[in-house]
């Protein structure tokens, strides 16, 4: 029974290597949702997360004869820098075998630590089973990242550090879930102590193994994992936390990447620190909790499990950001294809303001525009846009929960000119960023000339920038650039940039 494990978690080794993590406020989220909103920091731990608390608790259970034939995990790496420390503060020799889809930050902490690293599939799954093999093979000592009592306790102690730190209510909490064994430990001990508060795993759509698990009633491998969450994409939970966590856990709330990226947001906002995905699952949940169940004046408290990220994902965090918070729609919209239709078209928005804008002349009729544009997370903002678009004449298709559209046809829109745009002039700006920028702009340019290409993305920097063509000939280049100047707006011509004459122009290479 889960009750068992409360005697492990009191009695877990875990200090010698890992810090009582501080459970802060989230002043900015607790204004927004009208609650107490607290956050677990094990993204403080010095490994960046919570994993080297079981590890540890599982290698100091560990005979001296099992450490000295040496460990074998596999894991998507923040279990394998739990261990690579855990070793190198024993003195234990450490492999791990890592999927090739880990972040490479996490690949360099495992090695800076002395562990060896094997790069082997693509999951952790396909990791797991190749360091089954090497179990056999070099007769190693297993240390599974979730499903075994030691790991399962050595998680469970952030519920109880939970329990005595936070003193007053406490509603609910909302734990991460991939193979299980936090959810688990954590639902064990606040169960027992604090049976009112519920418990609550969070878990990406595309790897909610739990959800699978729950709903038949038994543990269901998952055919496909998605990976974007690298710590917590797990195909099935495990055996012993899934015994324990159907005994414990409440509910189980699955989460889109949208969500998730707009969590790491709020977290950023809040602390300035930066979770990965599987960090910010539990937060992204909680604000869904929130939504669904109408939650007003409680204390809710999500565990901000890890922040081993690779830097070049915050782009594609960012990008996904604001349609996760849904202040972002992305909508296609037809427009007129002749001068002053972009300007039109922005006045109609209101005080939207255009977050994104691509846009490539088809044909000398009708304009295919690929717009973002900001709207209010409360109510009906964005089907209110796109009826008022629609009632005004314009047909309008929202994208907003199109993923090809999100992850490649914003990117795409474009190609080379028509036959009909005989002669173009491309141009370079940048403005500042401010509400209103893009429409002010538009304003300034007038209607002298049809705009032919046109791509504006908010960055959220402090200048935005647009590339703009021209249909206007090299004869009218001095007309052209006198009356930009006006604009006042930097301005650099592009229209002999050899990206532009082979990706987009109607100008041959040759």
């Amino acid at each position: 029974m889960p009750h068992r494990y409360i005697k492990k978690i009191l009695s877990a080794q875990v200090y010698d290597v890992a810090i009582e993590s501080p459970v802060d406020p989230a002043p900015l989220l607790s204004k927004r949702f009208d609650n107490n909103i607290l956050l677990k920091r094990e993204d403080l731990q010095p490994v960046f997360s919570f994993k080297l608390r079981g590890a540890y608790n599982k290698m100091m259970h560990l005979s001296d004869a099992e450490r000295a034939k040496g460990v074998i995990a596999a894991s998507a790496g923040n279990h394998a820098q739990g261990l690579a420390l855990a070793a190198l503060k024993l003195g234990v020799k450490a492999t791990i075998i890592m999927p090739k889809t880990t972040p490479q930050i996490k690949v360099d902490a495992v090695r800076r630590r002395g562990a060896k690293v094997v790069l082997h599939g693509d999951t952790y799954d396909e990791a797991s089973i190749h360091a089954q093999k090497l179990v056999n093979e070099k007769d190693l000592v297993y240390i599974h990242p979730y499903d075994d009592p030691d790991i399962i306790a050595g998680q469970g102690t952030i519920g109880m550090e939970i329990i005595r730190q936070v003193t007053g209510p406490l509603d609910a909490v909302f734990v991460p879930v991939g193979g299980g064994g936090l959810l688990a430990g954590v639902a064990a001990y606040i169960k027992y102590v604090r049976p009112d508060i519920k418990v609550i795993g969070v878990e990406p759509e595309d790897a909610a193994c739990l959800k699978a698990a729950m709903d038949a009633g038994r543990r269901v491998k998952l055919a496909q994992v998605g990976l974007f969450a690298d710590g917590v994409a797990v195909g099935q939970i495990g055996k012993e936390t899934f015994r324990v966590i159907r005994k414990t856990v409440d509910d189980v709330i699955t989460i889109s990447t949208d969500e998730m990226c707009a969590a790491i947001k709020d977290i950023f906002d809040d602390t300035r620190s930066i979770a990965e995905p599987a960090g910010a699952l539990a937060l992204a949940g909680l604000k869904k909790y929130i939504e669904s169940s109408g939650a007003r004046g409680q204390t809710l408290l999500a565990i901000d499990s890890g922040a081993n990220t690779n830097f070049d994902r915050l782009r594609y965090i960012s990008e996904r950001t604001e349609v996760g918070e849904k202040r972002e729609a992305i909508i296609s919209v037809t427009i007129p294809e002749r001068p002053g239709s972009f300007k039109k078209f922005c006045g109609l928005l209101g005080r939207r303001s255009i977050t994104e804008f691509n846009y490539r002349y088809g044909n000398s009729r009708d304009a295919q525009i690929f717009v973002g544009v900001q709207i209010s997370p409360d109510g009906n903002d964005r089907a209110e846009l796109v009826q008022g678009l629609e009632q005004k004449g314009y047909p309008v298709l929202d994208l907003t929960d199109n993923e090809m559209a999100k992850l490649h046809i914003r990117h795409m829109v474009g190609g080379h000119a028509p036959d009909d745009i005989k002669e173009e002039l491309l141009y370079r700006f940048q403005f500042p960023e401010r509400p209103g920028a893009l429409l002010n702009f538009l304003t300034q340019l007038g209607q002298q000339w049809n705009i032919s290409m046109f791509h504006y993305r908010n960055h959220g920097a402090a200048y935005g920038r647009v590339l703009l063509g021209l249909q206007a000939s090299k004869g009218d280049r001095k007309a052209v650039e006198t009356f930009l100047g006006q604009v006042q707006y930097p301005f650099t011509e592009e229209t002999d940039n050899p990206a532009y004459v082979s990706f987009l122009s109607g100008r041959t290479t040759s």
